[in-house]
């Protein structure tokens, strides 16, 4: 009885054994364990040019860790976040951004990471049905084009000779006159519901705020319909002087969007 009970647990024991040795077996292996730390980077960067971004943003991982307190990985680091960026990973490559100019902040490249993190704001998703709605950066919540235009601006601050300066003075540019159609087209809003001193207010921050852009006509003829509107006839003569003194040929119509920022140059 002793033997078969012994039997009967040894043969149990085989079985558990040959289960974790056959889990141990069927665990995946990476097949860039050998690699160099150069041929990871060559093939990070083939996947990059072939646009396979989720694959070229792995590998960039992996060797930022590899070749950890190098140049190489401050480049895996940068490029990843591209990687990141053009995989729409926004979240992502902000992050890696930040870490990367919080490490590296005598880096070479930190003009070229202060221009990316710009430009993955700038570009912030528009929407799957944007293209239908015609909607614009000016329709949109602007957390993310202050930040774009933040990063912009310290880049042409610090790095006024950067290559990239140039691009992000004309971004920035826009970014400008878009905030400033934001606050008119929530002037506009809460004028076509009868909210007046609403609209006075956002009109005014356009105004003081965003000074010399094109909305700012529109939201002086906010400010011109709104005080007329509340019976505040001084302020209204006041805000028709000053547009009519700045747009002499004025007719109260809504202001045009302001153009895709590639038309700037």
């Amino acid at each position: 009885m002793l033997n078969i009970r012994l039997s009967v647990l040894a043969l149990t024991l085989f079985s558990l054994a040959a289960t974790l040795l056959s889990g141990c077996s069927s665990t995946p292996t990476d097949p860039t364990e050998a690699w160099t730390t150069e041929k990871l980077y060559k093939e990070a960067r083939d996947e990059s040019v072939s646009g396979a971004w989720d694959r070229a943003s792995s590998l960039f991982e992996k060797l930022e860790g590899r070749a950890a307190g190098t140049p190489l990985a401050q480049q895996a680091q940068i490029e990843k976040a591209y990687a990141q960026y053009r995989s729409n990973e926004k979240v992502q490559a902000l992050a890696t951004l930040d870490r990367f100019l919080k490490l590296h902040p005598a880096s070479p490249a930190v003009d070229y990471a202060l221009y990316l993190k710009g430009l993955v704001n700038f570009n912030e998703d528009l929407g799957l049905f944007s293209f239908v709605t015609k909607q614009d950066l000016s329709e949109r919540d602007q957390k993310a084009a202050k930040d774009s235009y933040e990063s912009f601006r310290e880049l042409v601050s610090r790095f006024p000779e950067s290559k990239y300066a140039s691009d992000a003075r004309q971004r920035m540019t826009y970014i400008v006159n878009s905030l400033a159609a934001y606050e008119v087209h929530v002037a506009r809003y809460y004028l076509s519901r009868g909210a007046h001193v609403a609209a006075i207010n956002r009109a005014q921050v356009a105004i003081t705020d965003y000074p010399g852009v094109p909305a700012n006509k529109e939201a002086l003829q906010i400010l011109v319909k709104s005080y007329e509107a509340l019976g505040m006839k001084e302020l209204k003569a006041d805000s028709q002087r000053v547009l009519e003194k700045n747009y002499p040929e004025t007719t109260i119509t809504p202001s045009k969007k302001p153009s895709a920022w590639w038309k700037f140059w």
